[in-house]
């Protein structure tokens, strides 16, 4: 089992909500599958990064589209809900407080140059004070 396995008990809550299609090919082993998805999505990485362990990522990838599509996400997350009697936690970006530092950033600052305005402009070939010596000296 790796580290973004199901678990057996989680395992059993979910597998009778999956969508059953009995008639063509036969679907590839849906808890093989949902573990790839979730690797995905718990460790960030694209797709295109999924082990083999999983299966094809294209796979994981189009059952991923599809039941999002058919609301099959919606009814696994309440399922894991009422399978923990409700004491189930989660975090996502709109309860995470940001750092104090941060916080007190007023609005409509203006960004600071660090360097000199004329420092990426292109060389001259002779210093400003000797262009103003000629100057003078040819007048």
């Amino acid at each position: 089992m790796s580290r973004y396995d199901l678990t057996d008990f989680e395992w059993r809550v979910i597998e009778p909500l999956l969508p059953n299609k009995p008639r063509g090919v036969p679907r590839v082993d849906d808890r093989r599958v949902l573990n790839g998805i979730f690797w995905v999505l718990r460790s960030g990485a694209p797709w295109r990064d999924l082990p083999e362990r999983y299966g094809p990522r294209t796979t994981c990838y189009n059952r991923f589209v599809r039941w999002r599509k058919a609301g099959v996400w919606d009814r696994l997350m309440d399922a894991i809900t009422v399978a923990h009697d409700g004491d189930i936690q989660m975090i996502d970006s709109t309860s995470v407080r940001v750092h104090q530092q941060a916080a007190t950033v007023k609005r409509g600052v203006q960004i600071t140059v660090s360097v000199a305005p004329g420092a990426g402009s292109r060389p001259r070939s002779t210093s400003s004070s000797t262009r103003r010596g000629s100057r003078s000296g040819s007048a």
